[in-house]
């Protein structure tokens, strides 16, 4: 969905005023010699820039999904606005069409394992004030995605930041 007036020329995503966060997030689950991996990424452009990447889950862990791994990461994204103290306008893109839907009232939040992640992301959203979840085409989604997997990567590999309380 684009913004009515919105320049066709510009690519979904990219922010045109210096007060609006960007943020694109992933979420990446894979099993490596028997050991179930959840992380994440995400990207910050706008005001603030960064970029993270993190274990969304421990390793061999129910909450080891990739759905879980979806919802940490835009969970770690806000959460990292609101620890700098960003008061503007946030627009969240990612490629789980999951995640986008339930967060915009879409779809209903079914699973038990994924209701505190929701309720969690709708108090960050809430409590940042204007925060916009907009679904994007997965080569929308490069950069997220690519973090995420260098989650899973560093976590095989022992140097991944760990979950935090997932």
């Amino acid at each position: 969905m684009r913004p009515a007036g919105a320049d066709p020329q510009v690519p979904r995503g990219t922010t045109l005023w210096t007060d609006v966060a960007t943020i694109h997030f992933d979420g990446a689950f894979q099993t490596v010699r028997g050991h179930r991996y959840a992380a994440y990424g995400f990207t910050v452009d706008g005001p603030l820039v960064h970029e993270e990447f993190g274990l969304a889950a421990p390793p061999d862990s129910e909450s080891a999904t990739n759905n879980v791994a979806e919802y940490q990461g835009a969970i770690a994204a806000l959460e990292y606005l609101r620890r700098r103290g960003f008061a503007g306008p946030v627009v969240v893109l990612g490629d789980s069409e999951l995640l986008i839907r339930q967060m915009r009232g879409e779809y209903e939040v079914r699973s038990d394992r994924l209701r505190p992640y929701h309720t969690h992301l709708r108090a960050l959203a809430d409590a940042l004030g204007e925060v916009r979840f907009d679904w994007i085409p997965r080569e929308e989604n490069a950069r997220a995605d690519a973090l995420s997997k260098q989650g899973i990567l560093a976590a095989v590999r022992g140097a991944a930041p760990g979950a935090d309380g997932a």
